[in-house]
């Protein structure tokens, strides 16, 4: 069987002796590493600064500027066309900015792209799956990409159990509902150990055990060092999961600030209420 993987997560090219000394742990063990192998010093994860991305005429994101502290959950939000989702594309490596300066742990997007795509991974939104393999094999299939074959091993185990799927790992993904491809690559994408996670409506579309179950999943990513980047339009999952957050309105940053803080300042009664009184005015 051959198979070309075309997945946004796997940010490819990869140095399998790098990956494997720097990437590699136990999710058994809370994901220890990850605060292990953050840099000594700066407390910043990623500094966004005057981002502008142009396709043509039209300006999807428009002098934009935020920084992200190692071990947050920081949200972006807004309506559809918003920019968001180009704003993470950018983050990930995957998308070159017009203009503008953005660096994860220090490295720049284009100067240090490949040294970027080792210490991340990133969920699209429309990320899919295989149909005629198993959620087991696609585990397998990423771990090999990361990880000598014994460490490969332990790290599918360890991924099968963290995505709670139980026996139905073993069936092939066109069986799967959709909820349960979401945990497949919500594991996909811990897998490795990320130093930052990139997640694009992770909870998109699910209902509401699979949606918990993985908001529940980052939650804990983050108490135990990781750090999380993520879209949504669901404003509770937001305020349950999300430290600070930027809302984004045609291509800007409206406001960002902590949720409370936002909805003070907006005398809003939750998120939703102060997000559509940003919008609408």
């Amino acid at each position: 069987m051959f198979l070309i993987l075309k997945d946004y997560g796997l940010n490819a090219p990869f140095n399998r002796k790098y990956s494997n000394k720097l990437l590699y742990g136990s999710f058994k063990t809370d994901f220890c590493l990850v605060t292990e192998r953050m840099e000594e010093g700066s407390e910043t994860a990623v500094v966004v600064k005057n981002l502008v991305k142009r396709f043509g005429a039209f300006t999807a994101v428009d002098g934009i500027s935020f920084e992200i502290n190692k071990g947050e959950v920081f949200g972006l939000i807004g309506p559809n066309g918003a920019g968001k989702t180009t704003t993470l594309r950018i983050i990930s490596t995957l998308l070159p900015p017009t203009s503008g300066e953005v660096r994860v742990f220090g490295n720049d997007i284009l100067r240090d792209a490949d040294k970027i795509r080792r210490i991340i991974s990133y969920l699209a939104e429309e990320a899919g799956t295989y149909r005629n393999i198993s959620g087991k094999e696609y585990l397998s299939i990423i771990a090999r990409i990361y990880f000598d074959s014994e460490e490969a091993s332990k790290a599918v185990e360890e991924a099968i159990e963290f995505s709670g799927l139980g026996d139905r790992i073993n069936d092939k993904m066109k069986t799967y509902s959709k909820g349960m491809k979401r945990r497949i690559q919500i594991a996909r994408v811990l897998m490795t150990k990320p130093k930052l996670a990139i997640l694009d409506e992770p909870t998109a579309g699910l209902d509401v055990f699979h949606a918990q179950y993985i908001r529940n999943i980052i939650k804990k990513y983050a108490e135990n060092g990781g750090t999380v980047i993520l879209s949504s339009h669901n404003m509770l999952e937001v305020e349950y999961l999300c430290s600070r957050v930027a809302l984004m309105h045609q291509g800007h940053i409206v406001i960002q600030d902590k949720p409370q803080a936002i909805k003070n300042r907006l005398n809003a009664s939750n998120l939703e209420e102060a997000f559509v009184k940003v919008v609408a005015s």
